[in-house]
């Protein structure tokens, strides 16, 4: 790989390039961090797909154009002398160093659960930091991950089950609360009681060491995969979906599990 001096030079070109087009190109230099925002979240989702994949090559096309984004905040805020890059880069160094006491202090942490707990505490005593256990969560995180991670900060000062096992009673007492919301149909009712089952399902994943998103996803890509098999080949004997009956879709359906896909 390349060495240090190599990545700083690399690093120093990109902020050429990047200042060099924010004077001289009309797209780049009417940006602003309100025109920018969108395109930000659409590339993390890119570079979300790019992992998803395991596909190296465009992992590292998408981690650039992220990093353009990062730079390019700090190239707009320093144009009105808020901050730059370098304070962006020493803020986050100062964070690391504060919040890692284990490598760079006198602390002990001999487990990656030691550093979690430490971690959300310390997070709590910076300057600046967090004010509560949950107020570092994103209010605009998918309501998925959102849950995740609120389970995970609860987790980190104590707040859990004594034993993961004790999580498919909740699971099950959810999943009856909803059952009973059912019956009566009471819209209102249901969605609330929808949202604690998918609450407690999302906890039990956490319990276990899953990530219900990239669970999910999985499973995302294992129906698109199975789906796209059955209309190919509907297509293919010239038939229409939707004059299809479910028992003959099924068949495709099956047939597609039985190749793996």
């Amino acid at each position: 790989m390349h060495t240090r001096k190599e990545q700083m030079e690399a690093f120093g070109r990109f902020l050429d390039i990047l200042d060099e087009l924010r004077v001289k190109c009309p797209w780049d230099r009417k940006q602003t961090n309100e025109s920018l925002r969108a395109n930000t979240i659409e590339e993390v989702y890119e570079l979300s797909d790019a992992l998803m994949k395991g596909d190296k090559k465009e992992t590292c096309k998408e981690l650039g154009d992220v990093l353009l984004h990062v730079a390019f905040y700090s190239k707009i805020a320093s144009e009105t002398d808020v901050f730059d890059i370098k304070d962006v880069c020493d803020r986050l160094c100062e964070k690391l160093i504060f919040r890692h006491p284990h490598v760079f202090g006198n602390e002990v942490a001999e487990t990656s659960g030691q550093v979690s707990q430490n971690w959300e505490q310390l997070k709590l005593k910076e300057k600046g930091g967090n004010k509560s256990v949950l107020s570092g969560v994103p209010a605009s995180l998918p309501s998925l991950i959102k849950a995740y991670r609120i389970q995970d900060k609860a987790r980190n000062v104590g707040f859990d089950w004594e034993k993961k096992e004790q999580v498919w009673d909740k699971v099950k007492e959810e999943f009856d609360e909803l059952q009973a919301e059912i019956s009566s149909m009471d819209k209102d009712k249901m969605e609330a009681e929808l949202g604690d089952l998918l609450f407690s399902i999302i906890n039990a994943a956490r319990l276990y060491g899953i990530n219900p998103d990239n669970a999910l996803e999985r499973t995302n890509h294992k129906f698109i995969r199975r789906f796209t098999y059955l209309e190919e080949n509907t297509i293919k004997q010239g038939h229409n979906l939707k004059d299809m009956s479910l028992e003959e879709m099924d068949k495709y359906w099956n047939e597609a599990k039985k190749k793996g896909l």
